[in-house]
C-alpha cells in the first residue's frame, strides 16, 4: 500500500496559494482518476485507489500545513503504512517555477509543513516531490507562499502538475532511484 500526500492549507482562502501546490496536484489526480476525496479521518480528507495493481491513498491533511504531520503520523499509524511506501507532494522555494525534483529524504529547507512531519514521524527519511514555486526572491517567504499565482505562472504550474500525474503512477510500480533517474 502506497500513501501519496499533497501538502498544503484547508479553506476556500488558500485554495490557489503557493503553498498549495501539493493539494493542487492531488485534485489534479482524483480529476483524472474520475475519483473525489469523499472519506474523511484524523483531520484529513482522502480517497482510495488502485493504481498498477497498487493500493493507494490519496490524502490531503485539513489542518494547517504546519500541523500536516500529525495527521500524517495518524495515517501512516491507522493504515500500518512503511514510511518508504509515502511520498510526500510539496512546495519548495529553492526551486524555480516548472522545476520537479524527487528526492529520497534530507533536511527540510525551513519549511514548516517538512519540519512537522520530520518531528511527528521522527525522521526526514521519506521519499518527497518538490514543486519549484519561486521566481520571486525579493519578496517575504511568508507572504510569498500565501499569494496567488498569476496568469503566467498558472500556465506553468498545470504543465509541471500534469507531469507529476506520470509521477505518481510511476511510483506505484518503479524503484525510487529509478523514479529519480526518469524525472530529475
Amino acid at each position: 500500500m502506497k500513501l501519496i500526500v499533497g501538502l498544503g492549507n484547508p479553506g476556500i482562502k488558500y485554495e490557489n496559494t503557493r503553498h498549495n501546490v501539493g493539494f493542487m496536484t492531488l485534485d489534479c489526480m482524483a480529476t483524472r482518476l474520475n475519483l473525489e476525496f469523499n472519506k474523511k479521518k484524523f483531520n484529513g480528507i482522502y480517497f482510495e485507489t488502485y493504481i498498477n495493481g497498487e493500493k493507494v491513498i490519496f490524502l490531503k491533511p485539513q489542518k494547517y500545513i504546519n500541523l500536516s504531520g500529525e495527521v500524517i503520523k495518524s495515517y501512516i499509524n491507522y493504515f500500518k503504512i512503511n514510511i518508504k511506501d509515502m511520498l510526500v507532494i510539496h512546495d519548495e522555494l529553492d526551486l524555480d517555477l516548472g522545476t520537479l525534483r524527487l528526492k529520497i529524504s534530507g533536511g527540510n529547507a525551513g519549511h514548516n509543513g517538512l519540519k512537522n512531519i520530520d518531528i511527528n514521524l521522527n525522521t526526514n527519511e521519506y521519499k518527497r516531490l518538490r514543486i519549484g514555486i519561486s521566481d520571486d526572491k525579493t519578496q517575504d517567504s511568508v507572504d510569498y507562499v500565501l499569494s496567488n499565482f498569476n496568469l503566467r505562472e498558472k500556465k506553468v504550474l498545470k504543465e509541471i502538475i500534469e507531469k507529476c500525474i506520470f509521477i505518481i503512477e510511476d511510483f506505484t510500480i518503479m524503484s525510487f532511484i529509478n523514479l529519480m533517474n526518469k524525472y530529475n
